[in-house]
């Protein structure tokens, strides 16, 4: 035990005596919280700039104004015809609601028209003004028929409706799926970044035998049993500051709710980090040189983290595909973080960790196998 602890620390202190190893190891996994802010920072609360153009000069055309000024997240400023052009094009609009004349009186008789809707953003931001102002266009029109053309039916329902005896109260929810959308893209690049890690500490194996210090430890006291060993604590415990690193800004320093413990999150990661230290191994066992391992670890981590959901979701993706992520282990460490996210007890995810885990055993059991039959003592590149 004594020269597995020499070796485990004169290895972190190899590793971490340049910059270098710090921002590889200990620097890497905050790129995925800061791509995560990036991409969904701004995806909520944002406020529409709208502007109406008002050339029909009717109380059901000014309701209707009223009724858009209402809407929640939509700033309104009234325009004249000949702003649009340039206040679209500036940027300073980002859609322009135009009633022509006659709008009114097309909707009094059952088919509204004279209105446009001006943007050049497309339907990420028409959609919403007009799922909210073409029903309230159509309840306008539903009344004008039920009305039959009597003008003094049509005031009194038309009354009624702007002011209903009916009154309601709104509870704002908050919405989880944006800090959901944020957590599982930074854990995703997370599980990318522990594959590189792992790869790049299991390479000091193949960088020592290459430089021959490997088989000059072999000759004292210290076996490859020993020497294995060490390697795969040292990458247990870059893992565990990695995820330590992660939580802990997500949490305490970019206050991201994960909407499950912590420590749920942690035990899923370090199952996934003896994952990663398998393959990793197992790399380091079938090449002979730092170069084909690494064309071995990229041929196999970022397509499978692509497939498996890493970077966005899976659900996007050709069945074919979906299918195909189910023998990847990026797939179930993410699975089972959804499934916690969306409040499943711990007991229910037992088999996602037993998939966890049996794809570490077997990881494991294959580089064991083919480091055991590997006595290979020729010079490495």
């Amino acid at each position: 035990m004594k020269d597995i602890l020499w070796l485990v620390k004169n290895t972190l202190k190899v590793t971490f005596k340049n910059k270098k190893g710090i921002l590889l190891y200990i620097c890497t996994p905050l790129i995925g919280i800061f791509i995560a802010i990036l991409s969904h920072g701004g995806m909520s609360g944002a406020t529409l700039q709208v502007g109406v153009v008002n050339h029909d000069q009717e109380l059901i055309t000014a309701d209707t104004i009223k009724f858009v000024k209402g809407l929640e997240n939509v700033k309104v400023k009234n325009i004249k015809g000949s702003e649009v052009s340039n206040l679209i094009t500036e940027g300073k609009l980002d859609c322009v609601i135009t009633f022509e004349k006659g709008f009114a009186a097309s909707v009094l008789a059952g088919n509204p028209n004279h209105i446009t809707i001006t943007s050049i953003k497309g339907a990420t931001v028409t959609s919403y003004i007009k799922s909210y102002l073409y029903n309230y266009i159509d309840n306008i029109t539903a009344i004008s028929k039920a009305a039959g053309g009597d003008q003094n039916i049509f005031d009194k329902m038309y009354a009624d409706y702007q002011q209903p005896q009916v009154k309601l109260s709104a509870n704002v929810l908050k919405d989880t799926s944006k800090n959901k959308d944020m957590t599982n893209q930074t854990i995703g690049y997370l599980l990318m970044i522990m594959l590189i890690s792992a790869g790049s500490l299991s390479e000091i194996i193949l960088k020592e035998k290459g430089n021959r210090t490997y088989f000059r430890l072999l000759s004292t006291p210290i076996n490859a049993r020993k020497y294995i060993s060490a390697n795969i604590i040292v990458n247990l415990i870059v893992m565990v500051i990695q995820i330590m690193i992660t939580l802990v800004c997500l949490k305490g320093i970019f206050h991201i709710n994960i909407n499950m413990p912590a420590w749920q999150m942690a035990l899923i990661l370090l199952l996934f980090g003896l994952v990663a230290i398998g393959f990793a191994q197992i790399t380091v066992a079938f090449t002979n040189s730092t170069g084909a391992s690494g064309a071995m670890q990229n041929l196999f981590i970022v397509p499978t983290c692509l497939i498996s959901g890493c970077f966005f979701p899976s659900e996007i993706m050709p069945k074919a595909l979906q299918k195909l992520s189910d023998f990847f282990p990026q797939r179930w460490a993410m699975e089972s973080i959804a499934k916690l996210q969306q409040g499943t007890q711990l007991g229910h995810v037992t088999l996602d960790f037993l998939i966890l885990l049996a794809f570490a055993v077997a990881f494991f059991l294959i580089a064991i196998y083919k480091i055991s039959r590997n006595n290979n003592v020729r010079n490495f590149i």
